[in-house]
């Protein structure tokens, strides 16, 4: 097994994320620019950390969880329209599985391309979602390239993906 599969293994397996990494300010405005907002929506940003996003939203009319001041986001049960954030990678599944279960009207993110899997698509595919917008993006010292990606009730899927794994013929 290679290291950067070890390590892969290793951080699939964390029970709790410890990964942060602050979007910059200039991308988080970029990020929330290509949502299709209403004037009334209230917004979330579920990883305020400093506030890349959530001191740039569109409204008033917003919220925020930040597990450093003791807001978890897995605790939080309001009404929310938009959740706008970047996730922290090493728990994704539960973090979706939370957005999923909160049932905004647009969920929006921005993950490592890694992070874009057929099945997470399916998960919000399933739950009436469909992944409305992807841009490709580069953020110097993160690792690799990374997409925006923004889901919305009833929309349909910019792209096409199979969860099918192929084989070669022999």
């Amino acid at each position: 097994m290679s290291k950067l599969s070890k390590i892969g293994h290793k951080i699939k397996k964390r029970s709790k994320g410890n990964d942060v990494f602050i979007t910059p300010l200039t991308l988080a405005k970029s990020h929330i620019d290509m949502i299709d907002y209403k004037d009334e929506d209230m917004w979330l940003d579920t990883s305020k950390n400093s506030g890349s996003y959530y001191n740039q939203f569109p409204t008033d009319k917003k919220d925020y969880c930040e597990i450093l001041e003791e807001k978890d986001f897995f605790e939080y049960t309001q009404k929310v329209d938009v959740i706008c954030d970047n996730p922290p990678y090493s728990i994704l599944d539960n973090w979706f599985k939370k957005v999923i279960e909160l049932e905004p009207r647009i969920y929006s993110c921005l993950i490592g391309m890694i992070n874009l899997t057929p099945r997470r698509i399916k998960w919000f595919n399933d739950a009436g979602y469909g992944l409305k917008k992807l841009r490709i993006v580069r953020i110097y010292e993160w690792f690799g390239r990374s997409y925006i990606c923004v889901f919305e009730k009833g929309a349909k899927n910019c792209i096409e993906f199979d969860t099918e794994v192929f084989k070669t013929d022999k």
